[in-house]
C-alpha cells in the first residue's frame, strides 16, 4: 500500500480555496480538520444533527478534487457481503455448465475475480485511478455493531478479508469520510481509527452566505429573511428541526413562487411551510402566533445582517 500523494500535500489555504470554488461554506476548525485527515491519509468521521452538511462535506471533497464518489448508504441489518462483494452466481453456474478450461474438476476456479461483483468498499479499495476516490460511508450509526466492527479492518489498514480470494489491500488509500446523526454511540474502536469533527447547523451569518451562493436567484433581503425565519424555527421543540437541505429548499420554493421583492408574509410562510417542517405534529404546531413572530423575525433580519 503506498501512501496517497494526491493528498497529503493538500495545504489548509488550498482546501479553502476549493471549498470557496465549489461555494462550500465551512469554518477554520472544519477546514483544518479536514486538510489533516487528507495529509495525514485517516479517515474522518462527521457526527452532527440531520441537515447539518455532512453528507455535503464527502461529496464537495469528491468534486473539488475530480475524483470519484462511492458512496456506501449505511442501514439496519447492512451486512458486510451488501457492502463489500457478491459472486456472481449466474455466470457460475453457466462457467460450470459450459465445462469452461478446468471449471467442472476445480470448483474453487469459479471463486475468481472473473466472478466477483464489487459493491461500494471493494470498489473503493481496488480503485486504480491515480486519484483515489471518496468513500462516504453515510449514517454509520444506522448499521449495527457488527458491521461497525467489520469495518475497523478497512478504516486502520485499508484492506479486506474475502474467504476465498484472501486479503485485498489499497494500492492508493481512498479519501474516506463517515457519517453519523448519533442515533447511537459509535464505539471507541472505530474512533480511534479516525479524526473527529462534529458539524452544528450553520449560524445566521453563515447560513445566509451559502444561500446567496446556492440560490442566487432569490433577492438578497428575502434570503435574509428565510435564514432568519428558518433561524426562529430551530428555536422550537420540533420533533424535526430544519436543516440546510430544508432551508435551501425553502429559498428556491420561495423564489420560483414570488413575482416580488416584497418582505415574506405570514401567509406565504404558512403555505410554504411543507419545504420545512417534515412531521405533521410540527405543522399543527404553527399556529397564528408563531406566524407572527416568524414574521417578526423575518422583518429583523436585515438588523441581522449588520451585526
Amino acid at each position: 500500500m503506498t501512501r496517497n500523494t494526491s493528498f497529503e500535500s493538500v495545504t489548509e489555504s488550498d482546501l479553502e480555496a476549493r471549498f470557496e470554488r465549489a461555494d462550500y461554506v465551512a469554518d477554520d476548525r472544519t477546514v483544518t480538520t479536514v486538510s489533516l485527515a487528507l495529509q495525514l491519509g485517516r479517515p474522518l468521521l462527521v457526527e452532527g444533527p440531520p441537515g447539518s452538511g455532512k453528507t455535503e462535506l464527502g461529496k464537495v471533497l469528491a468534486a473539488s478534487f475530480d475524483t470519484d464518489l462511492i458512496r456506501l448508504q449505511c442501514y439496519e441489518g447492512l451486512t458486510a457481503e451488501n457492502a463489500l462483494y457478491e459472486w456472481n452466481y449466474t455466470k457460475q453456474l453457466l462457467a460450470v455448465q459450459a465445462d469452461e478450461g478446468s471449471v467442472a474438476d476445480d470448483e474453487r476456479s469459479v471463486f475468481d475475480e472473473e466472478y466477483l461483483l464489487e459493491r461500494p468498499l471493494l470498489r473503493a479499495l481496488t480503485a486504480g485511478d491515480e486519484t483515489p476516490p471518496v468513500l462516504l460511508i453515510d449514517e454509520i450509526d444506522r448499521a449495527d455493531e457488527e458491521f461497525e466492527a467489520f469495518l475497523l479492518e478497512l478504516l486502520s489498514d485499508f484492506q479486506v478479508s474475502i474467504p476465498e480470494l484472501g486479503t485485498v489491500s489499497a494500492e492508493r488509500p481512498p479519501v474516506v469520510v463517515l457519517t453519523s446523526n448519533r442515533t447511537r454511540g459509535l464505539s471507541d474502536a472505530l474512533k480511534r481509527r479516525c479524526l473527529y469533527l462534529h458539524v452544528d447547523p450553520p449560524d445566521f451569518q453563515d447560513e445566509y452566505e451559502i444561500v446567496r451562493r446556492k440560490v442566487p436567484e432569490l433577492d438578497a433581503a428575502v434570503a435574509a429573511e428565510v435564514c432568519a425565519v428558518v433561524a426562529r424555527l430551530r428555536e422550537e421543540a420540533f420533533l424535526k428541526r430544519p436543516g440546510v437541505a430544508e432551508t435551501l429548499d425553502w429559498a428556491r420554493a420561495v423564489a420560483r413562487l414570488r413575482t416580488d421583492d416584497e418582505p415574506l408574509s405570514a401567509d406565504e410562510i404558512e403555505r410554504t411551510i411543507g419545504c420545512l417542517l417534515k412531521e405533521v405534529e410540527d405543522v399543527e404546531r404553527v399556529d397564528t402566533e408563531l406566524l407572527e413572530r416568524l414574521q417578526a423575525a423575518a422583518a429583523a433580519a436585515e438588523d441581522r445582517l449588520e451585526a
